[in-house]
């Protein structure tokens, strides 16, 4: 049975109907802005042309290096996890049939990161950072995913690949 905690991370999902995605979508992204840390850290994620995506204001305590005022690659690595897990369950529900949404509901409420590997491109300069992903495998029980961090001139600073576990 699927508790009320649940429901609302899910949007309110009914088992046995349709899933409307473009819902579902918003919903995931609400559910991970009241996130502490993601507000702590002005991190947003939002629904584009269909499309999750990930965005951050640069603030001063977000600098890694002072000599040359760029983001940290830690926060870097951050919205690139972020995006990936986010976008991941994304897949996982739009490739459920009403008959699977219990086995999804639980994949998603499961889903880990089990490895990342970031390559930084570029110092990280620009007044804001979007991050997207990209789904490389979605299989039974894990998928892999490709994410790209871009800075407000859309220069890529960094990009990962992470597996994740559900």
């Amino acid at each position: 049975m699927v508790n009320e905690r649940e429901k609302s991370w899910t949007g309110h999902i009914h088992l046995g109907s349709k899933v409307d995605i473009d819902v579902l979508l918003n919903q995931l992204c609400k559910a991970f802005n009241k996130s502490p840390f993601f507000q702590h850290n002005g991190m947003n994620m939002r629904v584009v042309d269909g499309q999750i995506e990930a965005h951050i204001d640069m603030q001063p305590y977000m600098i890694g290096n002072v000599a040359f005022q760029i983001l940290h690659g830690g926060v870097a690595a951050t919205i690139l996890d972020s995006i990936g897990g986010i976008v991941a369950m994304g897949e996982l529900y739009k490739k459920a049939t009403p008959d699977d949404l219990p086995e999804t509901i639980k994949k998603v409420s499961r889903l880990a990161t089990v490895d990342m590997r970031v390559d930084y491109l570029a110092p990280g300069r620009g007044k804001s950072f979007t991050a997207h992903a990209e789904t490389l495998r979605l299989g039974r029980k894990g998928c892999t995913m490709r994410m790209t961090l871009v800075n407000d001139e859309n220069k890529p600073i960094a990009t990962a690949i992470a597996s994740y576990a559900y």
